[in-house]
């Protein structure tokens, strides 16, 4: 396994790259993007699948999200097995780091209906969301899927943007909660005590990632993150201008909060349960902490793309990565939520310290109390963003 701090965690890169002005500009931009030219549907774009005849992949996902030899880097143990095992060439790239980033590499071939030339690629839920209400992803094969049928976490079941699971199948995903660091600050256990708790004040950074933030607000209201109003939202915005306003939050942020937190800078935070890892991998201290009101779920999904020309060879290595043991030796490398049931077992068996972590592996109870963001359409990505940047002071 690589050393803790390793690297720049996925998630961060997903808001870390862009800031706050940049992220609202471009919200304005693309959520215009689902014009009558763009959006496509199942019968007017259709993809010829030539994986009978041609055993090859190509697969884009994000930087370090990906188990890779410690001794040999240019090896890629899991992956390595499944070509393997196959036959199947996979061409692997690390192309995607950020979601509105890659939207801008792929929206002109995929709005006219031709081949971006990935089979697969990875985006978080929202992007997802978005590209399956273009009509952009080709429908899964549940019957070529039985080990996401069998192994796919209930949590993950159902979600709002593909209710049938056919869409969008997770890779890895994260929790959004709270993180404090004992060292300078008192246990904490709910985000209204983040908010107003006086010796707090100044020390506290929430997260540039409207659903993340905004879904912790929604449910410390009493109001579901998956399900809730406008009017519900303006409640939960209201609650975070007041502490903007007091100065009780300092700044917003992508990942950069985890050095601060780790130094004491900062007291606490609405933070990553990956970035938490990590630092708890260095420092007892640092705990993340699942509200009491609740905790937002996020997933980074593998889809397959219109016009992507080897459709059940991509069904084939999702798959093989829904196998518990593949599943563990990913989840022991890059230290995410484990979509896959079973997989807990497996990791026993070559990391038993991880198979304890209930940020890799949650128990029912957390997962219980887990939300994933409400799926939004154009207009209203556009108003709920705008809304958001300007709170935070973007």
């Amino acid at each position: 396994m690589r050393s803790p701090l390793r690297h720049l965690t996925r998630r961060g890169l997903l808001t870390g790259t862009l800031g706050s002005a940049t992220l609202l500009a471009t919200a304005g931009t693309l959520a215009g993007c689902g014009t009558k030219g763009a959006q496509q549907t199942e019968a007017g774009c259709k993809s010829d699948d030539l994986s009978a005849t041609e055993k090859k992949l190509a697969f884009s996902n994000w930087p370090q999200y990906m188990d890779v030899d410690e001794k040999d880097e240019s090896k890629r143990p899991t992956l390595d097995a499944f070509i393997a095992k196959s036959g199947i060439q996979v061409t692997y790239t690390e192309d995607v780091n950020d979601n509105n980033e890659f939207f801008g590499k792929v929206q002109n071939q995929l709005a006219g209906c031709q081949t971006t030339g990935r089979d697969i690629m990875v985006l978080t839920d929202w992007m997802a969301a978005r590209m399956i209400r273009l009509g952009w992803i080709q429908k899964l094969d549940k019957a070529k899927l039985p080990n996401v049928e069998a192994n796919l976490l209930p949590s993950l079941r159902g979600r709002s943007f593909d209710k049938d699971n056919q869409l969008a199948i997770p890779w890895q995903s994260g929790l959004a909660g709270l993180a404090y660091n004992a060292k300078v600050a008192k246990e904490i256990r709910t985000v209204d005590e983040l908010l107003t708790r006086p010796d707090l004040k100044g020390k506290v950074t929430a997260l540039s990632e409207m659903r993340d933030t905004m879904g912790l607000l929604l449910q410390s209201n009493g109001h579901d993150p998956a399900n809730f109003t406008p009017a519900q939202f303006d409640d939960a915005l209201n609650k975070l201008k007041k502490a903007v306003d007091s100065k009780q939050i300092r700044k917003f942020t992508g990942n950069d909060y985890a050095p601060d937190l780790a130094k004491g800078d900062i007291a606490a935070c609405v933070g990553w349960s990956g970035d938490v890892i990590q630092l708890g991998f260095e420092d007892e201290k640092i705990k993340f902490v699942v509200p009491e009101s609740g905790v937002m779920l996020w997933s980074d999904n593998m889809l397959v793309p219109n016009k992507a020309g080897h459709k059940a060879n991509a069904e084939e290595l999702i798959n093989y990565y829904y196998d518990p043991a593949v599943a563990a030796k990913l989840a022991a490398y890059v230290n995410y939520i484990c979509p896959v049931t079973g997989a807990q077992a497996e990791m026993e068996k070559i990391a038993p310290d991880l198979a304890a972590n209930p940020l890799i592996f949650p128990d029912d109870a957390m997962l219980s109390k887990s939300k994933v963001f409400m799926a939004l359409d154009e207009k209203q990505e556009k108003e709920y963003e705008t809304k958001f940047q300007q709170v935070i002071g973007a």
